[in-house]
């Protein structure tokens, strides 16, 4: 005996699992793109702060390449001076030192600026003994574009793709609950078929195949499951219930955040203004410094201290320019507008 038979189903009701299933399959796609963006704007985020980074090194090293210069040239005139006997050898060991601690220092940011361009170039997919020459490291000054920074929270909850991506786990624990409660209602599916037989089943001597078609209603009512599915739907609903109190909670720190990085671009830019005025100074003091030296008046102690205080003045120049700049980028990643 020989029998075979092809039965197609379509489902019409089945308690919202087909609905829910699709919209969780949305959901997780959206996931993945917040995901992705997330990944994106923390790559682009890394790659300003190495640039800046580099930047930094590169104006540093410029200004230990002049300040080597001012040094140099006080020693050479301390060793005229010891030789025509108008200084002593102490005066000369002083500048001496002095040079061999700017020489140091230039050494220093000279290795700390070929390490930094490798980790540029590394966060940029290049070779990382690849020779690149960034657009703001032979400038004079760091071009630098002071704003007053307004925390705008609702702005960042609407780019931030972590809340984005917390929202998404949120609507997928109601669409997982609303799956798991279709267990509870009842399912209709149409069927239909063919079925066929040898012998076949209007004449059961006659050894031919024959069938016939059915169509039909199923309908399958759940009576009993011993609570197994009202256990995992309150699983599910506490799941969710979890997910909004942590979407909730990272709002607020998202809030926290942006109104940080909002005061922290003012103060830096505050700090600048500081270290602009604080450069005219030390400038104005190497100058008078420089002439009291020459006509014999001022000691070599006092002009290397009036260099020391130049450069340090400079180089908290460039550093409050960095803070500026990276001030501006931590509050564009806080507001999700980065790119």
């Amino acid at each position: 005996m020989m029998a075979g038979a092809i039965v197609v189903t379509q489902p019409v009701f089945m308690g919202g699992a087909i609905i829910a299933a699709n919209k969780i399959a949305d959901i997780s796609e959206q996931m993945a793109a917040n995901s992705l963006d997330a990944q994106r704007q923390t790559t682009l985020f890394n790659i300003d702060k190495a640039y800046w980074q580099v930047v930094s090194l590169r104006h540093k090293e410029q200004l230990a390449e002049s300040f080597l210069t001012l040094v140099r040239k006080l020693d050479d005139d301390v060793r005229k001076m010891v030789n025509e006997g108008v200084a002593t050898r102490s005066d000369q060991l002083k500048v001496s030192v002095k040079v061999n601690e700017a020489e140091m220092a230039l050494a220093k940011v000279t290795d700390g600026l070929v390490l930094s361009r490798m980790l540029l170039c590394q966060l940029c997919g290049l070779p990382v003994s690849e020779q690149i020459l960034l657009a703001d490291e032979e400038t004079d000054q760091i071009a630098v574009t002071q704003q007053t920074a307004q925390p705008d929270v609702e702005q960042a909850s609407q780019n931030r793709p972590e809340l984005r991506m917390l929202q998404n786990t949120v609507d997928l624990a109601h669409q997982t609950t609303n799956l798991l409660k279709a267990g509870n209602l009842p399912q209709v599916l149409l069927t239909g078929g063919y079925a066929v037989s040898n012998p076949n089943v209007f004449n059961s001597f006659e050894r031919k195949f024959a069938g016939f078609w059915n169509v039909g209603v199923l309908v399958r009512v759940p009576i009993w499951n011993w609570g197994d599915v009202r256990y995992k739907v309150r699983a599910a609903k506490g799941a969710a219930t979890i997910a909004s109190l942590n979407l909730d909670e990272a709002r607020e720190m998202i809030e926290l955040q942006v109104n940080q990085k909002s005061f922290m671009v003012n103060e830096a830019n505050k700090k600048l203004a500081l270290a602009q005025a604080s450069i005219a100074h030390a400038e104005e003091n190497l100058r008078t410094a420089n002439i009291g030296f020459k006509e014999g008046v001022i000691s070599s102690t006092t002009v290397m201290e009036a260099q020391t205080a130049w450069m340090q003045a400079q180089s908290q120049k460039i550093d409050a320019e960095i803070d500026v700049k990276l001030s501006q980028v931590e509050l564009q990643k806080a507001l999700g507008t980065l790119e």
